[in-house]
């Protein structure tokens, strides 16, 4: 039994709790090339658009979840970064599939300081659990470093996937090398 002290809307949110796929976006939804932030130099890693198909499907939030440092090294703006982020989104709303949320940590450590969101810190991770109430333990990441690995463990995900072309030693669930492999 819920406490008195829950209102029916509290009460709706615990039952409307559900999980999302976290994907990094740099390596996992595009080709990795360094500090990339023009649509033009922008190219999808394939398969990307059937796992975000397949996950929709089973009713996860789809949340693109990536360390942007070249804003703090001054590569390119905020904007930037958001007029790709816009474009990206399109991209996957012409084929059906809505991007929930896309959050980004523009800092370095090196050069604006310490701060909670840059993976491997969970900081992006919770705030998206808050923002969208989000099952985190049922939850799936798919990162292509270790860093996005260990962010998914802070925050209490079961189950994460390192997208590599290389067989690596990984806290991951499983080293992935074709994104077809997680889907079931």
């Amino acid at each position: 039994m819920l406490s008195s002290s829950l209102s029916h809307k509290d009460e709706s949110l615990l039952i409307h709790k559900k999980p999302a796929l976290f994907l990094d976006r740099d390596g996992v939804i595009n080709i990795e090339k360094n500090y990339l932030h023009k649509k033009e130099d922008f190219e999808f890693i394939e398969g990307i658009f059937d796992l975000c198909q397949y996950y929709k499907a089973k009713g996860y939030y789809i949340v693109v979840v990536t360390n942007q440092s070249g804003i703090a090294r001054g590569y390119y703006s905020e904007t930037d970064f958001a007029n790709l982020s816009f474009w990206m989104i399109n991209s996957f709303d012409e084929r059906g599939i809505t991007i929930d949320q896309v959050y980004h940590c523009p800092h370095h450590p090196d050069i604006s300081g310490d701060c909670e969101c840059r993976k491997p810190k969970a900081g992006m991770l919770l705030k998206a659990a808050k923002d969208l109430n989000i099952d985190l333990e049922n939850s799936v990441l798919v990162g292509d470093s270790e860093r996005d690995i260990e962010a998914g463990y802070k925050a209490g995900l079961k189950e994460t996937y390192l997208f590599t072309s290389e067989a690596k030693q990984t806290k991951a669930t499983k080293n992935i090398q074709d994104l077809q492999e997680l889907i079931c």
